[in-house]
């Protein structure tokens, strides 16, 4: 199975950056060219432990609906989502936080499969794994501006 670490260095506190990282409406605005929709569950606001969300997203042309709950939660310091319904075969995505030198550390650890055996492990080295990481890059970097800046003002009012 495919996965994907990545980390990245936020300069703000710990809870702002694990409370974003778990925001509906934050992860909305950093999916905005997939047009990802929560239409289920927790539709708003943050998710917590044994919670899920249904997203509808469009992804390589196709119109697709992923449920994802927490499985585990323990804050500020880690959680982690797993689709328990959807296109993938399995995705198991762990986020962790920890101060390194006075600034936020988020790492990610991103498990995924594809159906469809062979077919799918093709696709999944040639194609889905970077794009999937991009779309994590993507996700973390919005994490960071609102972390860093007054973005996060604008976020908390709406």
């Amino acid at each position: 199975m495919p996965l994907i670490k990545l980390e990245t260095k936020v300069n703000s506190f710990i809870e702002i950056c694990f409370d974003l990282s778990r925001s509906i409406d934050l992860h909305k605005i950093s999916t905005v060219k997939t047009n990802e929709t929560a239409v289920e569950g927790i539709t708003t606001g943050l998710i917590g432990f044994n919670e899920f969300v249904t997203w509808q997203a469009t992804h390589f042309g196709f119109r697709q609906k992923l449920t994802s709950k927490i499985t585990a939660y323990k804050r500020p310091y880690h959680f982690c989502d797993e689709q328990i319904k959807g296109a993938f075969k399995r995705i198991k995505h762990d986020h962790y936080f920890e101060i390194q030198n006075g600034a936020v550390v988020m790492t990610d650890y991103f498990l995924f499969e594809s159906p469809f055996g062979m077919a799918g492990r093709i696709f999944d080295k040639l194609i889905l794994t970077g794009y999937l990481k991009k779309f994590l890059v993507e996700r973390n970097q919005a994490i960071k501006d609102f972390a860093e800046t007054d973005k996060l003002k604008h976020l908390l009012l709406t």
